[in-house]
């Protein structure tokens, strides 16, 4: 019995000990687990508070930016569609230059306008300063001056430290004033004003007598053309792409309006040609 007793008093003490140890082993798993837990709540609530943040930021960024987009679009048309936005510019400007000359130059109503005069400008604008001119100024100027795409998009002051750019922008208003103006632009304007105000319907009649009044003019239009494009030119060469083209424009309308005034009557040349406008 004694050695029983003393099994007895040696195991309870350890079994009590193990009892004891076990609570605090528990209760610090317990504890632990509970923390991770509410760790584990409080970084998933942050996370789905950030991403709700991130998705309201998203949503409003982009409305925003619909807005803009659609607030914007009518201003942007001209960059992201140059050569359309162009287009209807020239044939916008010219007929409504020569309209604007016919009225108040010359004193007209608009029931003695001559539309068959504004017709002229209408497929000149269209044709050839809407269509002709860009392929010209942009496309064929492109591979000619390499640098025109770089220098246009360059800063004055950077611009300033470009000679090839410099250079490749005086060649530009050089072929202006001594090749497209005077050797393409006028011939090819006498040229459409015949086609549209002659009597004959033979293209080779059209050039011949068109050539024929250039000849005539010559010496007044291009003194009246090297004062206006040769510093217009400066000026326009140095201009973003997007821009260049409108600026044009611009100070066609008060070209168009000079060359309606002096050069947009149709005059017939001979007593036949006066005998079949006057059957018309």
């Amino acid at each position: 019995m004694i050695g029983m007793y003393r099994t007895s008093s040696v195991v309870a003490p350890r079994m009590i000990r193990r009892a004891n140890a076990n609570p605090v082993r528990v209760f610090h798993t317990t504890k632990s687990n509970a923390k991770s837990a509410s760790e584990a709540t409080v970084q998933s609530s942050k996370g789905t508070a950030t991403k709700t943040a991130a998705e309201a930021s998203s949503k409003s960024t982009g409305t925003a930016s619909s807005g803009s987009s659609s607030g914007g679009g009518i201003l942007s048309f001209p960059k992201e569609h140059p050569f359309s936005f162009q287009l209807m510019v020239a044939t916008g400007k010219t007929s409504g230059a020569d309209l604007l000359t016919q009225v108040v130059a010359e004193g007209k109503s608009l029931d003695e306008v001559d539309w068959k005069r504004n017709g002229i400008f209408v497929v000149f604008g269209f044709a050839y300063l809407g269509g002709f001119q860009w392929w010209l100024m942009v496309t064929k100027y492109r591979q000619w001056f390499p640098t025109m795409d770089k220098f246009a998009k360059m800063s004055f002051a950077e611009k300033l430290k470009y000679p090839a750019g410099i250079l490749d922008a005086m060649k530009m208003v050089a072929f202006d004033v001594v090749v497209h103006l005077p050797m393409i632009y006028f011939p090819t304007y006498y040229t459409v004003k015949e086609f549209v105000g002659g009597t004959s319907w033979n293209p080779v009649d059209w050039a011949q007598d068109g050539v024929a009044k250039y000849t005539k003019n010559m010496k007044e239009d291009l003194t009246a053309m090297i004062k206006l494009w040769g510093p217009s030119d400066c000026i326009q060469f140095v201009l973003p792409l997007h821009i260049r083209m409108p600026f044009r424009h611009l100070v066609s309308f008060f070209w168009t309006a000079y060359v309606s005034f002096t050069r947009g009557a149709i005059e017939p040349e001979s007593p036949e040609e006066v005998a079949v406008l006057e059957k018309v």
